[in-house]
C-alpha cells in the first residue's frame, strides 16, 4: 500500500529542483509513478493537513487521517478528470474522507467527551480568567459538534470553522446550495439546545 509522511517536509534539495507543472505530475501520478505523486502530496499537505485538523482530536488522530486522506486520493487519481482544477478535487477528496471519517467514529468521540476530562473540567471547574475561557469555549464547541451527525457537522465545520461560502460548501461536499442551507439551520438548532441541555454558561 502506498504510505505517505504525513510529518516529512521537503529538502532544500528538493525545493531547488526545477519545479515541474502540476498537469504533468498528475499524469504520471494516475499512471502510477509514486514519486510524482510524493511531489503532488508535498504541495497539498499543508491544505488537507489544515482541513482535516478541524475533524481530529488528537495528534495521533489526525497522522492518521491525513495518511487516510492521502491514500484516498492517490487512488483515485485515475478517476480525476481535468475539467475542473486539480484542487478542487483534492479538497472535495479530503473534505469527503473527513465526513466518511466522523461517520465511523461518531459513537466512540462521542463516548470518550461525554465521559472525559474535557466535560469534567466545564462542568465542574469554572473560568477565572481570559484564557481559561477561550479554553472551554473550545471544548464546549467541541462538545456541541460531537452531538451532531457527520453530515451536520461537516456542514458546521466548513461554514463556520473554515468560514467557506455556501456555494463553496456545496461544491466541496456535493450537496445542493439549497441542501447546505437547510442542513445549517437545523444543525445550530441542535447545537443551540444541546447546549441548554448541559446547562454550560457561555
Amino acid at each position: 500500500m502506498f504510505f505517505f509522511d504525513t510529518t516529512r517536509l521537503p529538502t532544500t534539495a528538493e525545493i531547488l529542483e526545477p519545479e515541474i507543472s502540476e498537469s504533468e505530475l498528475v499524469k504520471s501520478a494516475a499512471a502510477g509513478d509514486e514519486e510524482a505523486f510524493v511531489e503532488l502530496a508535498h504541495r497539498y499537505h499543508q491544505r488537507v493537513w489544515g482541513t482535516a485538523s478541524r475533524f481530529a482530536r488528537s495528534r495521533a488522530e489526525l497522522e492518521d487521517l491525513v495518511q487516510d486522506l492521502f491514500v484516498k486520493i492517490w487512488k483515485g487519481l485515475p478517476s480525476f478528470r481535468d475539467k475542473s482544477p486539480f484542487e478542487h478535487w483534492v479538497m472535495r477528496v479530503t473534505v469527503r474522507g473527513c465526513y466518511d471519517f466522523l461517520r465511523k467514529n461518531r459513537r466512540r468521540r462521542e463516548s470518550e467527551v461525554l465521559t472525559g476530562e474535557i466535560f469534567d473540567s466545564i462542568s465542574q471547574n469554572p473560568a477565572e480568567d481570559s484564557l481559561r475561557k477561550q479554553n472551554e469555549a473550545c471544548e464546549i464547541v467541541a462538545i456541541l459538534l460531537e452531538g451532531l451527525d457527520a453530515k451536520d457537522r461537516t456542514v458546521i465545520t466548513l461554514l463556520d470553522l473554515e468560514e467557506k461560502s455556501v456555494r463553496e460548501t456545496a461544491a466541496l461536499t456535493g450537496w445542493t446550495e439549497s441542501n447546505v442551507k437547510v442542513r445549517a439551520f437545523r444543525a445550530r438548532k441542535k447545537m443551540k439546545a444541546h447546549f441548554e441541555r448541559l446547562g454550560l454558561e457561555p
